[in-house]
């Protein structure tokens, strides 16, 4: 269990620091579930019966439950998270196991079709989200990096959506020509 991982290689001690120090931390899917008091898994859905403790940096609770939500979400940040309300910013998904429930929901991450996700700390530092993708659209990643103390230069922003697409066709064209395709037709008998 990654939960288990991250105790034993002294990660708490190493984020209690850095929370100290002023630093953000940010948990996607199953690492926002790591932030609450426990992890239920009373049917060993996700590795061994039982609870497991989690890091305490949000009062709420997980307890896994038969059934994957997967789905498309679309959405927005919250203020909680921006400076102002990202609407229409997200764009991801969500594919995880359980249901998390407690005080620290009532400050949102963000807002999917009407319903809140996530969570964020009353000082601002800690972060959660049940959505995968939430750096790929530029205006959520641009407000999400910016509470995460990071200084932009004026207007200027990056095109993750472009620069992702760009380095896919870098290495497309290096498999082209490293590839022997003749080879690979003669092996496929196509």
């Amino acid at each position: 269990h990654d939960l288990q991982w991250l105790k034993q290689q002294g990660w708490p001690e190493a984020i209690q620091k850095h929370l100290r120090y002023g630093g953000k931390l940010l948990g996607i899917c199953g690492g926002f579930q790591m932030l609450g008091l426990k992890v239920e898994d009373p049917e060993g859905l996700e590795g061994e019966v039982g609870t497991t403790k989690g890091l305490a940096l949000f009062e709420m609770v997980t307890r896994m439950v038969p059934g994957k939500q997967l789905r498309m979400v679309n959405g927005g940040l919250t203020s909680h998270i921006a400076s102002t309300v990202v609407t229409g910013a997200l764009k991801g998904y969500e594919m995880h196991n359980g249901v998390t429930e407690g005080a620290a929901l009532v400050r949102p991450f963000a807002e999917l079709e009407g319903r809140p996700d996530g969570a964020v700390s009353a000082d601002g530092q800690v972060a959660g989200t049940y959505i995968h993708g939430v750096f790929d659209e530029p205006a959520a990643c641009k407000a999400i990096l910016a509470w995460a103390g990071l200084k932009t230069q004026g207007e200027q922003s990056v095109d993750y959506q472009r620069h992702r697409l760009q380095q896919l066709d870098r290495l497309a064209d290096q498999v082209d020509q490293c590839l022997d395709k003749e080879r690979l037709r003669r092996l496929l008998q196509l």
